[in-house]
């Protein structure tokens, strides 16, 4: 009988031992809380050092040597820190003279130099922080004599060297020697827009940031940047070095548009503007105090509990309801208790479950509620209240949602609460005053558009922005984790393998870390440009933002983000490809361990990579923005099968990953299936305790009635069309400015339909029809049998 225990079941300690190993992804093993907390950028240390790989790393030496020279040819002290002011000045005016040489080797001398004096002087620095303060001091120096507009040009001048990209075309692989000139240059502009992005100074930030976003559209970094990314996924440059010019884009669009809080302010502005009242709730701010869920259970969690339920009814009872307690709802203030003796196997089952003898710790009452304010719109009122006179009055009565007579009093009530909660939103403000420019354009012209830097840059952007968008999601296609390699891919290692491949086992370790570090860098790169772009287009005007978004998912960016997604996300997330040890300035202050595999090891113990979790987010917050409201691309989330890759993200405790999770969840459950939400009604719950309500929304239920796929096709064509609209009104290519405004006007003047005053016009003839004027008659007329009784035949029968 050693096989039987108290409750009478054969053999259930050992199936419970193989389960717990089975589990793998516990709470305590694969599930730990993430203390991630999500912001437009990392540190600046953190920034800094994933601009450089691995393998620049001699190339520190080479920038601190050319300094040294040059300092001896100009006659001045090798010492920086030791130089005063005029000093510092005049060195700084010499190697601007310097980068602007015939010679490309003494440019690149110079660029080297000028490198040196950006990262800080690290040579005469005893410590990091020491080395941060240096670079800023140096940075605002040099920006103050203009190298940074001269750094420009100097890119200018690289990006259209036919020399090196000829030469990088004829090689089998391109490797870091063939971007030197690039990497450098981009390297220096990198370091000073990370620096006074963030500088203390407030006049200078905003100064910085008016440069980089009030010049014309041909000269806006941005552009340049965007057209190198184009060029290298076209195959036309390979050698350009995509993880710098990806870096750099980010942080020029995060310096002249604005981060989080300039994105909350516009907000606020624009919507004050429009006669709205503010936002009471901002999502990101919000989602920071949530708490996180528990993961969906596993296969052998559900195993596990349905065995337990099975012994005990109540036990069962109790689980369901701590599941619930987990998303946020007190379902019950006074927990039931169990004396029973025999109950002693089933607590070894809740990871919670006090010890034999151990009282349970005293609860807390925490009063919990729901984190949002329900919302609705306007026209779901309107269907509510046409819904209703439809049934109990038999009419209906457009654009009116105040007459509630002959209605029911609960009608009464609900119309009521409805209308309380009613929310307008910026984008249905400005779609409104579109319908009425198209509609009247005479006497509802449109006023003078404000040229704010998101404006500039969309009307940069708008002739090739269907290019830019296919170029980014190349890129990050070939980043994802979950790619592999194909001959017609494009190849994104260029500026991260060296010439000569490693020979050690030592070397290959830390080049496959690196080539993994470069391909998480470059998606938190791409992540955040298009979620930045996305998020000031859609402020700016909602067309703007409907045409990105368009030309996104044109390009299959729904399925692109599914595909990232469909992985361990886990793995992902708590990966270490970093080298502590090797990451700017460590890796040049002081003195240098030997690298083992020990001491790959050495630094951040922290269960969750910063970039890699930022990535995620961003990801879903574009994947977010793309689908919302749009019925056909909600339906290829459905299509994708994006349910199970979704569902398998939220062991992620991460409660704002969660919450972009599971409202993505939330807008296709209807098309899902009763079976579906049958068995997972955990994530049921937890889409209604963290996800914001809309009052009359049937996301549970899953209505015929809203489900009809063939009306999503017609609804994306309407969309375009507002938006072709949009854009050729206000972007005319072929006209600008007063003449499109003329050529508008001229469309609405009276035509002269007189015939006699028609024919009576004088038309000048040119010479060549002059002179072919018979062969004409014969082609034209003799030729030619004209019915001329059909003038005579009445066309309105």
């Amino acid at each position: 009988m050693d096989e039987l225990n108290g409750n009478g079941k054969r053999g259930l300690p050992k199936l419970r031992e193989i389960l717990r190993r089975q589990k793998q992804d516990s709470e305590d093993e694969e599930s730990p809380d993430i203390e991630f907390q999500y912001d437009d950028a990392d540190t600046h240390a953190a920034e800094i050092a994933e601009a450089y790989s691995y393998t620049e790393q001699p190339e520190f030496t080479m920038n601190q040597v050319a300094f040294t020279d040059l300092m001896t040819r100009f006659g001045l002290g090798n010492q920086w820190l030791k130089m005063g002011q005029g000093e510092k000045e005049r060195a700084v005016l010499l190697l601007l003279d310097q980068v602007e040489l015939w010679e490309r080797e003494d440019r690149l001398r110079g660029a080297r130099a000028i490198l040196y004096l950006a990262q800080g002087c690290f040579e005469e620095c005893m410590s990091d922080t020491e080395c941060w303060d240096v670079a800023r001091e140096n940075v605002e120096l040099l920006y103050k004599h203009g190298v940074f507009n001269s750094f420009i040009d100097l890119l200018s001048i690289e990006t259209e060297n036919t020399e090196a990209a000829n030469n990088a075309l004829r090689k089998l692989a391109v490797s870091l020697a063939d971007s030197v000139e690039l990497r450098t240059i981009l390297t220096v502009l990198y370091i000073m827009v990370e620096v006074l992005r963030t500088h203390d100074d407030l006049l200078l930030r905003e100064s910085f940031t008016q440069e980089l976003g009030n010049l014309v559209a041909e000269d806006l970094l941005a552009i340049r940047l965007l057209n190198m990314v184009t060029r290298y996924c076209s195959g036309s440059a390979p050698h350009f070095p995509m993880k710098k010019v990806l870096l750099l884009l980010w942080k020029v669009i995060l310096a002249s548009l604005g981060g989080s809080d300039t994105l909350f302010t516009l907000k606020a502005g624009y919507r004050e503007k429009s006669g709205i009242p503010p936002q009471a709730e901002d999502t990101v701010t919000v989602s920071k105090t949530m708490r996180a869920a528990s993961p969906p259970a596993s296969a052998a969690e559900l195993i596990e509990a349905t065995g337990v339920r099975r012994n005990r009814r109540g036990l069962g009872r109790m689980a369901k309801q701590s599941s619930l307690d987990e998303m946020g709802l007190d379902l019950d203030d006074e927990p039931e208790e169990f004396n029973d003796e025999d109950s002693g196997v089933e607590s070894g089952f809740g990871r919670d479950s006090p010890r034999p003898d151990t009282p349970p710790p005293a609860k807390e009452h925490i009063v919990r509620g729901l984190p949002w304010t329900p919302k609705v719109r306007q026209k779901d009122v309107e269907s509510f209240l046409d819904n209703s006179r439809v049934k109990f009055v038999g009419f209906k009565l457009s654009d009116d949602t105040s007459s509630l007579a002959g209605l029911p009093p609960a009608i009464h009530e609900g119309a009521r609460v409805l209308s309380q909660h009613v929310y307008q939103s910026l984008a249905e403000s400005q779609i409104k005053r579109e319908e009425e420019i198209a509609s009247n354009p005479l006497s509802r012209p449109e006023v003078e558009v404000e040229q704010t830097p998101a404006e500039i840059l969309y009307q940069a952007m708008l002739p090739s922005l269907p290019q830019y968008m296919i170029a980014l999601l190349k890129i990050l296609l070939a980043a994802a984790p979950t790619s592999k390699a194909k001959t017609d891919s494009i190849n994104i290692m260029t500026d991260v393998l060296p010439e000569e491949m490693p020979m050690t086992v030592m070397q290959s370790m830390k080049l496959g870390i690196d080539v993994n570090r470069h391909k998480e860098i470059i998606v938190k790169a791409v992540s955040a440009i298009l979620l930045l772009l996305l998020k000031h287009f859609k402020i700016n005007h909602v067309y703007q933002f409907e045409f990105m978004s368009q030309h996104l998912v044109f390009a299959n960016c729904i399925p692109l983000v599914l595909k990232f997604f469909n992985q361990n996300i886990m793995a992902y997330i708590g990966s270490k490809n970093n080298i502590a040890l090797l990451d700017f300035p460590s890796c040049v202050i002081g003195e240098q361990p030997e690298l083992t595999a020990e001491t790959l090891e050495v630094g951040d113990t922290s269960v969750y990579c910063w970039r890699n979790m930022a990535s995620c987010v961003n990801l879903l917050r574009v994947l977010n923005k793309l689908t919302k409201w749009k019925h056909s691309r909600i339906m290829m989330l459905v299509v994708f099968k994006s349910a199970p890759i979704l569902k398998r993200t939220l062991k992620v405790k991460h409660a704002m990953l969660q919450l972009y999770v599971l409202k993505l969840l939330k807008m296709q459950t209807k098309y899902l299936g009763r079976q579906w939400r049958k068995s997972n009604m955990k994530t049921m719950s937890a889409i209604y305790t963290k996800v914001r309500h809309r009052l009359n929304d049937d996301w549970a239920f899953g209505n015929d009635v809203d489900s009809r796929p063939w009306d999503f096709q017609a609804e994306e064509c309407a969309l375009r069309s507002a938006v072709d609209r949009f854009n050729n009104r206000r972007y005319d290519r072929g006209v600008g400015g007063q003449d499109r405004k003329d050529v508008l006007e001229g469309e609405f003047e009276p035509v002269d339909n007189c015939v006699n005053s028609v024919l009576g016009q004088e038309v000048e003839l040119t010479e060549e029809f002059k002179a072919n004027y018979e062969k004409w008659l014969q082609r034209e007329v003799y030729n030619t049998q004209i019915d001329w009784d059909q003038l005579l035949v009445s066309s309105y029968d």
